[in-house]
């Protein structure tokens, strides 16, 4: 292997587009052994109200560093391929890309490519791993950095760096933290390589599991399952996408819920309780109290602050 710490920086190629793959990012920059020579990332995509595309995060950070930027839509096309070659990457560097890379393109850098994953693998393999682990009610979770293959997060593993998930967590706040973790791996990881003493060990398909793209449907708030399953659920979708229920009537999405009184008095569904500490609906198992709620084309409100606009809607409710 040639040292390059000591003939010349590595030439890296990072490919990321959300806020997770930002810290990742930035420690590449930082490193004196890497030289980031290009930055793909997604597509501009509609954001706000005004639904006018909005550069991803990893573009907004390559831009401020000068750095060339690439945003193919796919990577299907031989011109895409060679022009990704053109940049004689000696390695790869994925983290949240959200596009689909060839066998070829793994193929063209000297070192591979080297991905930074939000779990440990080989649980949560896939696209949504954060989310399915905060809803399964896992204490642990962590980053792996893996050596990309074809197939989706089944590369051999090089390093693992565990989390712990705290009782109040959300999707974002247990996100920024893997980002910043990823990012002290992904150093590490490289760091080992320049060295020569990675030590790729495969992953056991016994232990496979899949984090599936959340969908429309895992929004919606089933209150024929428990409680603890809900509150999860509405910590796992937050900040975004938000749960979502018309259980009172109206369509609301739930920033913030707890787990409510342990009875089942009431069907699923049924409202129990509503007041400034809550509002309390029945569920499968115990009930679930909501605490921040979002209406139709509203901020997000305490339920105190929604009582006060609707209250009234929903005691006249039958």
């Amino acid at each position: 292997m040639p040292n390059h710490t000591a003939d010349r920086p590595l030439r890296v190629v990072f490919a990321g587009t959300p806020d997770f793959a930002v810290p990742s990012l930035e420690a590449l920059i930082a490193h004196p052994a890497a030289d980031v020579v290009a930055v793909y990332t997604q597509p501009d995509r509609p954001a706000g109200r005004g639904r006018r595309p909005a550069p991803s995060p990893v573009k907004l950070v390559a831009e401020s560093r000068a750095l060339r930027v690439e945003q193919p839509e796919n990577w299907r096309t031989p011109e895409i391929i060679d022009a990704f070659a053109a940049y004689r990457p000696d390695l790869l560097v994925v983290a949240a890309y959200g596009v689909i890379l060839p066998a070829r393109g793994l193929e063209i850098p000297d070192h591979g490519a080297l991905n930074v994953h939000a779990s440990l693998l080989p649980r949560w393999r896939g696209a949504a791993p954060i989310q399915r682990a905060l809803m399964a009610g896992d204490s642990i979770t962590g980053i792996t950095i893996m050596q990309m293959v074809p197939a989706l997060d089944a590369g051999p593993m090089v390093l693992k760096r565990a989390c712990e998930i705290r009782a109040d967590d959300t999707a974002g706040t247990l996100e920024r933290r893997l980002a910043k973790l990823g990012a002290e791996a992904l150093i590490a990881a490289l760091d080992d390589l320049l060295a020569g003493r990675l030590s790729p060990q495969e992953q056991s398909e016994a232990e496979v599991t899949y984090a599936a793209k959340i969908t429309r449907a895992d929004r919606n708030i089933d209150f024929r399952l428990p409680a603890e399953f809900l509150e999860r659920q509405v910590r796992a979708l937050a900040p975004a996408p938000l749960a979502s229920t018309e259980a009172l009537g109206l369509p609301l999405n739930i920033l913030r819920a707890a787990v409510g009184p342990d009875r089942n008095d009431g069907a699923p569904g049924t409202l129990m309780h509503m007041g400034p500490d809550g509002i309390d609906i029945a569920t499968g198992q115990g009930q679930l109290r909501l605490l921040e709620v979002q209406p139709p084309g509203k901020r997000p409100m305490s339920v105190r602050d929604f009582l006060n606009g609707y209250g009234q809607r929903l005691r006249a409710a039958p």
